[in-house]
């Protein structure tokens, strides 16, 4: 049995469609009909400019998945067949979502809730991955807020400060269900960050007394903000150590956000195991979605408007159905 995939073939080498064969689940793992696959600028950083280390080609890319069950692996008794999951697949080992079925374990997905939609879903696996990780994992790999992802633990007495609050991270993990949270955003999304929880947003584009800032930075500036003893999480996977980090109690921590790579596994079981039921209890929320056009055969055309900033992307998460392909 065959389907249709978007393949790099090499690095750097245009986005091709063409014809690979259907996984068969192994043991502990499920054959998933995908449904819809959300993209990242990191999709359009691998095939652009070859941009994370040990990608190996033929590469098959795609983070965020959601689609209907459609075979059991040997051992699998949690789930059946036409169950609704969303993952955050292995697209190192051409699992990615950017094809029309895929295989998963069973340790790193979750039912979709009846009121969530699969592009919805497929919004919220690495974007909720680049917000918790840093957040409530265990030392060295984060802030350790909640390691054992117990969801009766509330920080509501503590406050956070959200760079880049309209963001797909903030949106979907909603912050505010852990912290009073400030997001710094363009105000055109004030509403809506108000809507999930935010208690302050302040209007990044109308005081210019910085022209232009470099990443590192925003990193800076953030860390500026810490009060002795504070923690900031970041979405870079390596972020600046500074001089005063010992004398201050002040930490940093980067992510990598997956739930798949070794650091970071345990971690995302207990994640995938409670993830469910705050999404169908409304404590986490998942992002505004955009529909793209024309299956698998639309992404290539989508992925470059990452290069726009928030001119190109912002606010919302692109989605596409690889069963529209063509």
């Amino acid at each position: 049995m065959s389907q249709k995939a978007l393949v790099i073939e090499t690095a750097k080498a245009p986005f091709i469609i063409k014809s690979v064969p259907i996984l068969k689940p192994g043991a502990g793992e499920l054959l998933v009909r995908i449904m819809a696959v959300a993209l990242n600028p990191v999709d359009h950083a691998i095939q652009a400019r070859d941009a994370l280390p040990n990608v190996k080609y033929p590469a098959i890319l795609g983070c965020d998945v959601a689609g209907i069950v459609e075979e059991i692996g040997q051992g699998v008794e949690e789930h059946a067949k036409g169950d609704r999951v969303f993952f955050n697949p292995d697209w190192r080992a051409n699992h990615g979502g950017f094809q029309q079925y895929t295989v998963i374990s069973v340790d790193h997905l979750a039912k979709i809730p009846p009121q969530i939609s699969y592009a919805e879903a497929a919004s919220i696996p690495l974007t909720f991955c680049t917000a918790v990780i840093p957040l409530l994992a265990a030392n060295p790999i984060g802030a350790g807020l909640n390691p054992t992802f117990d969801p009766t633990v509330s920080f509501k007495a503590d406050s956070a400060l959200v760079i880049g609050g309209s963001s797909s991270p903030y949106s979907s993990s909603n912050t505010s269900a852990i912290a009073k949270s400030s997001p710094i955003a363009s105000s055109k999304h004030s509403d809506y960050l108000k809507s999930i929880g935010a208690t302050h947003v302040i209007d990044r584009t109308t005081l210019v007394y910085v022209a232009y800032v470099q990443p590192w930075s925003i990193m800076e500036i953030g860390y500026a903000c810490l009060a002795h003893g504070g923690q900031m999480a970041t979405a870079h996977p390596s972020p600046p150590k500074p001089e005063d980090a010992e004398a201050t109690g002040r930490k940093t921590y980067g992510v990598f956000a997956s739930t798949r790579i070794p650091s970071n596994i345990e971690f995302g079981k207990l994640m995938w195991k409670n993830i469910s039921k705050l999404l169908e209890d409304g404590i986490i929320k998942p992002n505004r979605v955009e529909h793209v056009p024309n299956g698998l055969a639309g992404i290539a055309g989508a992925l470059p408007r990452f290069e726009g900033g928030s001119a190109g992307v912002s606010g919302v998460k692109l989605v596409v159905n690889p069963q529209e392909t063509l």
